[in-house]
């Protein structure tokens, strides 16, 4: 247990080093911020310690707080220079929403059109929310179909819609996890467990038609199923 212990601790720091890397990157400041928050926390504890008459316990107190800020800040700084990098670029949305953490089920580009206008779909106890990605006006179609094929399969379930983006009625990349999360849960476990269950069957079953690839033959009828076939 120790050895193992012992080989994961160079992996982490690796990792928090390319981490401050790719941080530095966009924001180059990081270095003196991070410096700067932990020589104030710890001067400040010690300060208080000095005029309280008990220095050493109160530079104790200071180092660990000075050590606990600076992970903060680092890390919401961090945060936003990741989100920064990666507003923009295909498929943002669909990484932010497979950290948006337990309770939801997450399928990613259930809808998608040839000029990469993505729909994204994640379940759970708000109910079903559809985040899109692309050009707006082209993803309000994409939205709506989505949805309408969301009311056929389960009925009067709670169906939101995000776009994301920095335009007016468009959520921000960085503000896309607490938008979701934030949003009143109106259903039970049990209710969010029979919505993917029912999903999913209709994914397996979708994913199993003797589809040909390549372009649709003329005069080809799809096999029938539930209405409102989608996919996962």
């Amino acid at each position: 247990m120790a050895r193992k212990e012992q080989s994961e601790t160079p992996g982490r720091l690796k990792q928090i080093g390319l981490t401050y890397k790719m941080t530095r990157r966009a924001d180059r400041w990081i270095g003196f911020i991070l410096l700067g928050v932990g020589l104030i926390t710890f001067g400040v504890v010690l300060a208080i310690g000095f005029l309280i008459g008990h220095p050493i316990y109160l530079g104790i107190l200071g180092f660990l707080l000075a050590f606990l800020a600076v992970a903060i800040v680092f890390g919401r700084r961090a945060e936003r220079a990741a989100f920064g990098q990666m507003e923009g670029q295909p498929g943002a949305a669909a990484a932010v929403l497979d950290n948006i953490g337990r309770g939801w089920n997450v399928t990613p580009a259930v809808a998608i059109t040839r000029s990469q206008d993505v729909v994204h779909r994640a379940v759970g106890r708000p109910g079903v929310v559809l985040v899109a990605e692309g050009n707006p006006n082209r993803l309000r179609n994409l939205l709506g179909s989505e949805k309408r094929k969301m009311a056929r399969l389960l009925g009067d379930v709670p169906v939101h819609q995000i776009i994301v983006g920095n335009g007016e009625g468009e959520v921000p990349l960085k503000k896309l996890r607490t938008t979701i999360v934030k949003k009143p849960r109106v259903l039970a476990g049990s209710q969010v467990t029979e919505i993917n269950d029912r999903l999913r069957a209709v994914g397996d079953l979708m994913s199993n038609m003797p589809i040909p690839k390549g372009p649709m033959p003329k005069g080809m009828r799809m096999p029938k199923g539930p209405s409102g076939g989608g996919r996962r």
